[in-house]
């Protein structure tokens, strides 16, 4: 099965709150170049899509839906904000993924979560850098639990 991990759009620096910010127009264009990216390398619908609270991954997502084909099931995750446990996403979305075997399944979040997720879910490499938009596709077996790092894209 393939997880796909990225980090949200261009925001503004400046809100009421963190959580407040909103994309850029080059945030919204980034994440839809992304979008239509991704959807080369589905080869179906996404499964499952977990999004962070925060109003800047909300409004990526948003933008990617006109690009990508429609995820069967959505779901804002509260424990993937930018000061997350990675270890215990992780270890939650393994534990979902050998219940529910979805096919595909992707997360939109912040740094440094992203990075440090990455490293949990594949053994033995450096919390890789996300810029603006940027996924990383892992290639997971729910039954070994062996993951590996496939790529990792960046908008322009």
């Amino acid at each position: 099965m393939r997880i796909f991990i990225m980090r949200h759009g261009e925001a503004q620096n400046f809100a009421s709150s963190d959580a407040e910010r909103p994309l850029t127009i080059r945030g919204e264009q980034q994440s839809k170049q992304a979008a239509s990216q991704l959807a080369t390398q589905l080869e179906g619908n996404l499964d499952l899509v977990w999004v962070s609270p925060y109003l800047r991954a909300q409004q990526t997502w948003q933008v990617m839906t006109a690009e990508l084909p429609e995820a069967k099931k959505v779901v804002t995750a509260d424990n993937i904000t930018p000061y997350g446990d990675s270890e215990d996403v992780a270890a939650y979305l393994k534990a979902l993924i050998a219940i529910e075997r979805p096919e595909t399944v992707m997360l939109i979040s912040h740094l440094p979560l992203v990075g440090y997720l990455t490293a949990d879910i594949v053994a033995g490499i450096q919390p890789p850098m996300f810029r603006t938009s940027a996924i990383a596709a892992i290639d997971y077996d729910p039954d070994t639990e062996v993951a590996e790092f496939l790529w990792q894209d960046v908008p322009s």
